[in-house]
Protein backbone atom coordinates (compact mmCIF):
# COMPACT_ATOMS: atom_id res chain seq x y z
CA UNK A 1 0.00 0.00 0.00
CA UNK A 2 1.46 3.48 -1.24
CA UNK A 3 2.00 6.17 1.42
CA UNK A 4 1.86 9.92 0.59
CA UNK A 5 5.07 12.10 1.63
CA UNK A 6 6.39 15.20 1.30
CA UNK A 7 9.86 16.49 1.35
CA UNK A 8 10.81 19.72 3.10
CA UNK A 9 13.91 21.42 3.90
CA UNK A 10 14.98 24.16 6.43
CA UNK A 11 18.36 25.63 5.30
CA UNK A 12 19.60 22.68 4.17
CA UNK A 13 18.26 20.19 6.98
CA UNK A 14 16.13 18.09 4.68
CA UNK A 15 12.92 15.83 6.05
CA UNK A 16 10.40 13.43 5.01
CA UNK A 17 7.48 14.29 6.56
CA UNK A 18 4.39 11.74 6.44
CA UNK A 19 1.04 12.62 7.52
CA UNK A 20 0.20 9.66 10.48
CA UNK A 21 -3.03 10.78 11.95
CA UNK A 22 -3.98 7.64 13.29
CA UNK A 23 -0.59 6.96 14.69
CA UNK A 24 -0.70 3.54 13.21
CA UNK A 25 3.17 3.55 11.43
CA UNK A 26 6.09 2.58 12.85
CA UNK A 27 9.16 4.00 10.94
CA UNK A 28 12.20 3.69 12.97
CA UNK A 29 14.96 1.62 12.90
CA UNK A 30 16.23 -0.17 9.16
CA UNK A 31 12.79 1.48 7.62
CA UNK A 32 13.92 4.95 8.77
CA UNK A 33 16.97 4.14 7.00
CA UNK A 34 16.01 2.84 3.64
CA UNK A 35 13.63 6.04 3.69
CA UNK A 36 16.42 8.14 3.77
CA UNK A 37 19.54 6.90 1.95
CA UNK A 38 20.43 8.88 -0.37
CA UNK A 39 21.33 6.51 -3.06
CA UNK A 40 18.46 3.98 -2.54
CA UNK A 41 15.45 6.01 -1.14
CA UNK A 42 14.15 9.36 -0.67
CA UNK A 43 16.70 10.63 0.94
CA UNK A 44 17.01 13.22 4.07
CA UNK A 45 18.66 13.84 7.39
CA UNK A 46 15.28 12.14 9.01
CA UNK A 47 11.84 10.89 8.87
CA UNK A 48 8.81 12.70 10.63
CA UNK A 49 6.15 11.51 11.63
CA UNK A 50 2.83 14.20 12.28
CA UNK A 51 -0.07 12.86 14.67
CA UNK A 52 -2.75 13.87 16.64
CA UNK A 53 -1.16 15.85 19.17
CA UNK A 54 -1.85 15.60 23.04
CA UNK A 55 -0.60 17.72 26.32
CA UNK A 56 -3.61 20.47 24.79
CA UNK A 57 -1.79 20.76 21.54
CA UNK A 58 -3.46 19.68 18.08
CA UNK A 59 -0.43 17.96 16.80
CA UNK A 60 2.50 15.88 17.35
CA UNK A 61 5.97 15.74 15.71
CA UNK A 62 7.78 12.22 15.77
CA UNK A 63 11.42 12.13 13.95
CA UNK A 64 13.66 9.17 13.43
CA UNK A 65 16.88 10.08 12.54
CA UNK A 66 18.96 8.89 9.12
CA UNK A 67 20.22 6.07 11.49
CA UNK A 68 17.00 4.77 12.50
CA UNK A 69 17.46 6.02 16.10
CA UNK A 70 14.61 8.42 17.64
CA UNK A 71 15.00 12.07 18.35
CA UNK A 72 13.69 14.09 21.09
CA UNK A 73 13.86 17.43 19.06
CA UNK A 74 14.83 19.20 15.86
CA UNK A 75 14.40 23.05 15.54
CA UNK A 76 14.86 23.09 11.53
CA UNK A 77 12.63 19.48 11.88
CA UNK A 78 9.89 21.62 13.55
CA UNK A 79 9.70 24.61 11.15
CA UNK A 80 9.29 21.92 8.30
CA UNK A 81 6.44 20.44 10.32
CA UNK A 82 4.10 23.41 10.62
CA UNK A 83 5.08 24.27 6.62
CA UNK A 84 4.02 21.01 5.80
CA UNK A 85 0.63 21.16 8.24
CA UNK A 86 -0.16 24.65 6.56
CA UNK A 87 0.56 22.81 3.32
CA UNK A 88 -2.15 19.69 4.22
CA UNK A 89 -4.48 22.46 5.37
CA UNK A 90 -4.41 21.69 9.04
CA UNK A 91 -3.56 25.17 9.45
CA UNK A 92 -6.18 27.88 8.96
CA UNK A 93 -5.76 29.54 6.09
CA UNK A 94 -3.97 32.68 8.05
CA UNK A 95 -3.73 31.32 11.21
CA UNK A 96 0.19 32.96 12.28
CA UNK A 97 1.24 30.22 15.01
CA UNK A 98 0.05 26.60 16.13
CA UNK A 99 2.00 24.68 19.55
CA UNK A 100 2.90 21.57 18.50
CA UNK A 101 4.05 18.52 20.97
CA UNK A 102 7.89 16.79 20.76
CA UNK A 103 9.36 14.62 23.07
CA UNK A 104 11.13 17.27 24.56
CA UNK A 105 8.31 19.15 25.18
CA UNK A 106 5.49 21.39 23.07
CA UNK A 107 7.12 23.63 21.27
CA UNK A 108 5.22 27.26 20.12
CA UNK A 109 6.04 27.91 16.44
CA UNK A 110 5.43 31.32 14.40
CA UNK A 111 4.94 31.50 10.60
CA UNK A 112 5.08 34.10 7.93
CA UNK A 113 3.32 32.92 4.71
CA UNK A 114 3.75 34.14 0.69
CA UNK A 115 0.27 33.11 -1.35
CA UNK A 116 -0.22 30.61 1.71
CA UNK A 117 2.63 28.74 1.72
CA UNK A 118 5.14 29.17 4.95
CA UNK A 119 8.13 30.89 4.17
CA UNK A 120 9.33 31.61 7.56
CA UNK A 121 8.89 30.36 10.60
CA UNK A 122 10.53 31.10 14.19
CA UNK A 123 10.17 28.32 16.97
CA UNK A 124 10.34 28.88 20.70
CA UNK A 125 12.98 26.52 21.64
CA UNK A 126 12.28 26.53 25.54
CA UNK A 127 14.90 27.07 27.96
CA UNK A 128 18.90 25.72 27.48
CA UNK A 129 19.77 23.44 30.18
CA UNK A 130 23.62 23.97 31.06
CA UNK A 131 23.44 20.81 34.17
CA UNK A 132 25.81 17.82 33.54
CA UNK A 133 22.59 15.52 34.75
CA UNK A 134 19.89 17.62 32.34
CA UNK A 135 22.21 17.31 28.94
CA UNK A 136 23.19 14.32 29.67
CA UNK A 137 26.99 14.75 30.66
CA UNK A 138 29.04 12.33 33.04
CA UNK A 139 30.31 14.63 36.03
CA UNK A 140 28.82 16.34 38.95
CA UNK A 141 25.06 16.36 38.34
CA UNK A 142 24.51 20.03 38.74
CA UNK A 143 27.91 21.32 37.55
CA UNK A 144 27.98 23.16 34.30
CA UNK A 145 30.62 22.52 31.50
CA UNK A 146 31.20 25.87 29.70
CA UNK A 147 34.33 27.69 28.82
CA UNK A 148 36.39 24.67 29.44
CA UNK A 149 39.81 23.28 27.57
CA UNK A 150 39.28 20.16 25.39
CA UNK A 151 41.27 18.05 23.03
CA UNK A 152 40.07 17.26 19.37
CA UNK A 153 43.25 15.53 18.35
CA UNK A 154 45.61 16.88 19.48
CA UNK A 155 44.60 20.26 19.81
CA UNK A 156 43.05 22.11 22.53
CA UNK A 157 39.77 24.27 22.37
CA UNK A 158 37.39 25.88 24.66
CA UNK A 159 34.44 24.12 24.85
CA UNK A 160 30.87 23.97 26.64
CA UNK A 161 27.98 21.83 26.47
CA UNK A 162 23.94 22.48 26.84
CA UNK A 163 20.85 20.51 26.49
CA UNK A 164 18.55 22.41 23.78
CA UNK A 165 16.37 19.42 24.17
CA UNK A 166 19.18 16.84 22.91
CA UNK A 167 22.84 16.74 24.05
CA UNK A 168 25.26 19.85 22.22
CA UNK A 169 29.07 19.62 22.36
CA UNK A 170 30.16 23.24 21.10
CA UNK A 171 33.95 24.05 20.04
CA UNK A 172 35.05 27.24 19.50
CA UNK A 173 37.84 27.28 16.77
CA UNK A 174 39.86 30.16 15.73
CA UNK A 175 40.12 29.12 12.26
CA UNK A 176 37.34 29.06 9.32
CA UNK A 177 35.11 25.67 10.21
CA UNK A 178 35.71 24.65 6.99
CA UNK A 179 39.54 23.89 7.41
CA UNK A 180 38.64 20.99 10.77
CA UNK A 181 38.03 17.02 9.37
CA UNK A 182 34.32 17.55 10.96
CA UNK A 183 33.54 13.62 9.64
CA UNK A 184 36.48 12.19 11.61
CA UNK A 185 36.36 14.47 14.58
CA UNK A 186 32.79 14.77 14.90
CA UNK A 187 32.51 11.10 14.97
CA UNK A 188 34.71 10.47 17.71
CA UNK A 189 33.20 12.94 19.47
CA UNK A 190 29.78 11.94 19.23
CA UNK A 191 30.31 9.01 21.28
CA UNK A 192 33.28 10.52 23.39
CA UNK A 193 32.67 8.54 26.94
CA UNK A 194 31.41 12.23 28.77
CA UNK A 195 28.05 11.44 27.04
CA UNK A 196 26.01 8.57 27.98
CA UNK A 197 23.46 9.17 24.97
CA UNK A 198 25.68 10.53 22.31
CA UNK A 199 26.19 13.89 21.54
CA UNK A 200 25.94 16.63 18.77
CA UNK A 201 28.99 18.03 17.68
CA UNK A 202 29.57 22.26 16.84
CA UNK A 203 32.35 23.67 15.53
CA UNK A 204 31.75 27.25 15.46
CA UNK A 205 34.11 30.71 15.02
CA UNK A 206 32.78 33.79 16.63
CA UNK A 207 33.49 36.62 13.54
CA UNK A 208 34.27 40.43 14.71
CA UNK A 209 31.94 41.91 16.97
CA UNK A 210 30.35 38.71 18.14
CA UNK A 211 27.10 38.75 16.35
CA UNK A 212 27.83 36.22 13.53
CA UNK A 213 29.05 33.21 14.11
CA UNK A 214 30.23 30.47 11.32
CA UNK A 215 29.72 26.91 12.51
CA UNK A 216 29.80 23.76 10.79
CA UNK A 217 28.18 20.51 13.08
CA UNK A 218 27.89 16.80 13.05
CA UNK A 219 24.64 15.52 13.81
CA UNK A 220 23.87 12.39 16.48
CA UNK A 221 22.32 9.72 14.58
CA UNK A 222 23.04 11.66 11.13
CA UNK A 223 26.44 12.68 10.39
CA UNK A 224 27.59 16.31 8.89
CA UNK A 225 24.50 18.15 7.88
CA UNK A 226 24.10 21.36 6.24
CA UNK A 227 22.35 23.18 9.53
CA UNK A 228 21.11 22.19 12.69
CA UNK A 229 18.33 24.23 14.44
CA UNK A 230 18.99 23.21 17.74
CA UNK A 231 22.64 23.14 17.31
CA UNK A 232 22.32 26.90 16.27
CA UNK A 233 20.81 27.83 19.37
CA UNK A 234 23.26 25.52 21.35
CA UNK A 235 25.95 27.87 19.88
CA UNK A 236 24.50 31.30 20.31
CA UNK A 237 23.71 30.27 23.92
CA UNK A 238 27.38 28.99 25.12
CA UNK A 239 28.26 32.19 23.34
CA UNK A 240 26.48 34.83 25.04
CA UNK A 241 26.55 32.41 28.32
CA UNK A 242 30.96 32.82 27.77
CA UNK A 243 30.58 36.64 27.26
CA UNK A 244 31.73 36.20 23.34
CA UNK A 245 28.36 37.41 21.87
CA UNK A 246 25.29 39.20 22.32
CA UNK A 247 22.12 37.91 23.18
CA UNK A 248 20.85 37.28 19.35
CA UNK A 249 23.48 36.12 16.62
CA UNK A 250 22.97 34.96 13.18
CA UNK A 251 24.51 31.47 12.85
CA UNK A 252 26.09 30.56 9.62
CA UNK A 253 25.75 27.08 8.46
CA UNK A 254 26.82 25.70 4.72
CA UNK A 255 23.11 25.64 4.42
CA UNK A 256 22.27 28.93 4.69
CA UNK A 257 21.63 31.28 7.78
CA UNK A 258 19.34 31.11 11.10
CA UNK A 259 18.25 33.65 13.23
CA UNK A 260 19.16 32.76 17.52
CA UNK A 261 17.39 35.39 20.23
CA UNK A 262 18.02 34.13 24.12
CA UNK A 263 14.96 36.84 25.82
CA UNK A 264 15.45 38.33 28.79
CA UNK A 265 13.07 35.27 30.65
CA UNK A 266 15.97 32.90 28.58
CA UNK A 267 13.72 31.21 26.28
CA UNK A 268 15.62 31.05 22.99
CA UNK A 269 14.04 31.46 19.62
CA UNK A 270 15.05 29.72 16.21
CA UNK A 271 14.10 31.64 13.19
CA UNK A 272 15.16 30.70 9.51
CA UNK A 273 13.41 29.93 5.90
CA UNK A 274 11.96 26.76 5.35
CA UNK A 275 10.78 25.05 1.48
CA UNK A 276 8.89 22.46 0.13
CA UNK A 277 10.99 20.51 -2.22
CA UNK A 278 8.59 17.67 -3.81
CA UNK A 279 5.65 15.09 -2.72
CA UNK A 280 5.58 11.45 -3.65
CA UNK A 281 4.43 7.69 -3.04
CA UNK A 282 6.10 5.41 -1.07
CA UNK A 283 5.60 1.74 -0.25
CA UNK A 284 6.25 1.20 3.48
CA UNK A 285 5.98 -2.45 3.59
CA UNK A 286 8.29 -2.90 0.78
CA UNK A 287 11.38 -1.04 3.02
CA UNK A 288 13.48 -2.96 5.51
CA UNK A 289 13.10 -3.30 9.03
Amino acid sequence: MSTKFSKYEATGNDFILILDLENELDIVGGSARSLCDRWFGIGGDGVIRVTRGSAGTPYEMRLANADGTLAQMSGNGMRCTVAFLAAQGLMGDTQADIDVWTPSGVRHVRVDRSNGAVMHATVSMGQPAFARAAIPMHGPAWETFLDQPFDIGGTTVPAGAVSMGNPHLVLFVDDDPERYHVAHTGSALEHHELFPERTNVEFARVREGGADIDVRVWERGVGETLACGTGACAVAVIAAETGRSPSHVTVHYPGGDLQVTRQPDGEVLLGGSVSHVFDGTVDLASLTT
